[in-house]
C-alpha cells in the first residue's frame, strides 16, 4: 500500500482546503502533483443516467428505517466511497443538458450541443474519448455495458462521433468499427435500417454476437471480441426494469462480472457501465422503477469493488451521473416533513409493465373503471375511498380518486394534448403516470419535470488515484482527470 493511501481523511480534507484557497488553476496543478504516483490500470466508470443526489438518497431511504426516534439510511455501496466530489452538468446550449452532450463531456473532456456525440460545438471537430486513448496509447482492453440500447447516447459517447444522437444506424456502424473488446446489455436501435443488419456488420468486424444465456455465462478472456445481448429485452430493445425482472434473468451485475472475465489482462482495461433506465424512470416520474434500478446499479458496483479489493493498488472506480432527470425531491407539500417510503413497496411493477396490462385490457374491450380499480389494488395497493385497507395511507381520498378517474377517461378518449393534460401526464399513459404520482406523493416524493434538470451531480471514487476527484468542478474535468491519471494525451 502506497504512502498516500495511509493519509487520514482529515489530512486529505486539510490538503483539499488549503489547495482550494490557492485558486482553480493552482488547485488543479497541486492535486495532479499530489496524485502523480497513482497509475490505475483497471478502471471502472459507472454512470447512472439521470442520477443525482435525490435518486441515490431515495434508494437509501427506501431500504432504511423510519420509526419514531430512529431514522436511518440503508447506505448504498458507492455512497460510502471515501472520496466524494460534485460536477456541474451544463452543456454549450443549456443548463438542463441531455445525455449526448454530458456523456461527451465525461468521456472526452469538452463541451458540445445537446444532441451531439463526440464532436465539438461546431458539430464537425471530432474528439478522442478516454476509451479510445487507452485503447490506442496503452493497449487497454475496452468494455461498454448498458441496460439500454448500445447505440443510445451515453454508451455511444465513448466510441462514436456524430452530429445527431438520433442517427442510430451510423452510430452502430461506428460501434462495429471501434475495435472495443466487450459490449453488453441492451440491443441496437434501427439495426436493420441500412443495407446490412448492424449485427451482421459486427460479426463481419470480428465480434461474436450472442443473446444465449449459457454462452454469455461461459465468456472469458479467450472469447475474443464480444457483444453479449441480454436474452430478455423489452420492446424498446432495453433490458427490463429491475423491479420487473425475475430472479433468473441476467442483471447489470452479471454483465459487469462477465466484462471482467473477458477484459482482464496484465496490461489493463477500461469499462464504462451505464444504468440507463434510472433516467427513463425519472422521465416517467416512477420512483419505484427509479429506486430499484439504482439498487441494481449499486449491486453492479459491488462486483467492481470486489475486484478492486483483489487488485487494491491497480484499480480505480468512479461513479457519477450525466445529469438529473425528473426534478425528483424527497419532501412533498401534502406530507409536510414526513416521509413514508414503505408505501412504495406496495407497487409491484414499473409503469411500463402496468401499461402493458392496461393496454391489453383496453384492446380486449369493455374495460371499466371498476376493472381498473381492481388492477390498481393488486399492483399498487391503492383502494377507493371508504374501502378498508391494512394501511390507511393507501386509501385514496376523494381528490386522488377523481384524478385517477379523469386519467382513466383521458386514456380511453385520447385526451392528452391539452395544456393541463400535458402537465398532468407529460406524454405518458395518463393512468400509470397518475398512479405513480399519487403513490409517490403519499410516500413524500415530488417531481418537477418530465425532462432533465440542471442539478449538479455527485462523483464518488474509490481506489488508485481516487483523491483526484475531490472538489467541485465542471463535468469535463472527469475525463481530463482520468486522462491525467493514465498519462494519455
Amino acid at each position: 500500500m502506497k504512502t498516500k493511501r495511509a493519509l487520514t481523511v482529515l489530512s486529505i480534507l486539510l490538503i483539499s482546503l488549503s489547495l482550494f484557497a490557492q485558486g482553480t488553476t493552482e488547485t488543479k496543478e497541486a492535486v495532479l502533483e499530489y496524485t502523480s504516483d497513482a497509475s490505475p490500470k483497471y478502471i471502472f466508470m459507472f454512470i447512472g443516467d439521470g442520477m443525482s443526489s435525490p435518486q441515490t438518497n431515495a434508494a437509501q431511504v427506501f431500504g432504511g428505517v423510519n420509526e419514531p426516534g430512529r431514522i436511518e439510511l440503508d447506505k448504498l455501496t458507492f455512497t460510502q466511497f471515501p472520496v466524494v466530489g460534485i460536477q456541474y452538468t451544463q452543456d454549450s446550449t443549456s443548463f438542463c443538458p441531455d445525455s449526448a452532450s454530458t456523456a461527451t463531456s465525461l468521456s472526452s473532456g469538452f463541451k458540445t450541443h445537446s444532441g451531439v456525440i463526440g464532436m465539438g460545438v461546431d458539430r464537425v471537430t471530432k474528439g478522442v474519448t478516454i476509451a479510445e486513448k487507452l485503447r490506442d496509447q496503452k493497449d487497454f482492453k475496452i468494455g461498454i455495458v448498458s441496460t439500454v440500447t448500445l447505440n443510445h447516447a451515453t454508451p455511444a459517447a465513448y466510441y462514436a462521433h456524430i452530429a445527431s444522437r438520433n442517427d442510430y444506424y451510423e452510430i452502430g456502424l461506428q460501434m462495429a468499427e471501434s475495435g472495443f473488446d466487450y459490449f453488453a446489455g441492451g440491443s441496437l436501435l434501427s439495426a436493420d435500417e441500412g443495407d446490412k443488419s448492424l449485427y451482421e456488420v459486427l460479426q463481419d468486424n470480428g465480434y461474436t454476437v450472442t443473446n444465449d444465456r449459457d454462452t454469455i455465462l461461459s465468456l472469458n478472456a479467450e472469447s475474443g471480441k464480444v457483444y453479449a445481448v441480454s436474452p430478455v429485452l423489452q420492446e424498446d430493445g432495453a433490458m427490463k426494469y429491475a423491479v420487473d425482472a425475475t430472479d433468473d434473468e441476467l442483471q447489470l451485475k452479471d454483465f459487469v462480472k462477465k466484462g471482467i472475465d473477458v477484459l482482464y489482462n496484465e496490461t489493463g482495461f477500461f469499462m464504462m457501465v451505464e444504468s440507463g433506465k434510472i433516467d427513463w424512470a425519472g422521465h416517467a416520474n416512477d420512483a419505484v422503477a427509479n429506486i430499484n434500478d439504482t439498487l441494481a446499479f449499486d449491486e453492479a458496483i459491488e462486483v467492481a469493488l470486489e475486484f478492486a479489493m483483489n487488485h487494491p493498488d491497480e484499480t480505480l472506480i468512479v461513479v457519477t451521473g450525466d445529469h438529473e432527470t425528473g426534478g425528483m425531491t424527497i419532501g412533498y407539500a401534502a406530507t409536510g416533513y414526513n416521509t413514508a417510503f414503505d408505501i412504495l413497496k406496495n407497487q409491484k411493477c414499473s409503469y411500463v409493465a402496468f401499461d402493458e396490462m392496461v393496454n391489453a385490457e383496453i384492446a380486449a374491450g369493455d374495460f371499466t373503471f371498476t376493472d381498473l380499480m381492481a388492477m390498481v389494488e393488486e399492483n399498487f395497493g391503492l383502494v377507493a375511498p371508504g374501502k378498508e385497507s391494512p394501511v390507511d395511507a393507501l386509501v385514496l381520498d376523494e381528490y386522488e380518486y377523481a384524478r385517477l378517474e379523469k386519467a382513466y377517461n383521458d386514456a380511453l378518449t385520447g385526451n392528452t394534448d391539452g395544456y393541463e393534460e400535458s402537465l398532468l401526464y407529460g406524454g405518458y399513459n395518463p393512468i400509470s403516470v397518475t398512479l405513480t404520482h399519487i403513490i409517490n406523493n403519499k410516500a413524500g416524493i415530488g417531481w418537477t419535470s418530465y425532462a432533465h434538470t440542471g442539478l449538479p451531480v455527485p462523483v464518488y471514487a474509490f481506489g488508485e488515484g481516487a483523491e483526484l476527484f475531490y472538489g467541485a468542478y465542471d463535468n469535463t474535468e472527469v475525463a481530463k482527470r482520468l486522462m491525467a491519471l493514465t498519462d494519455v494525451q
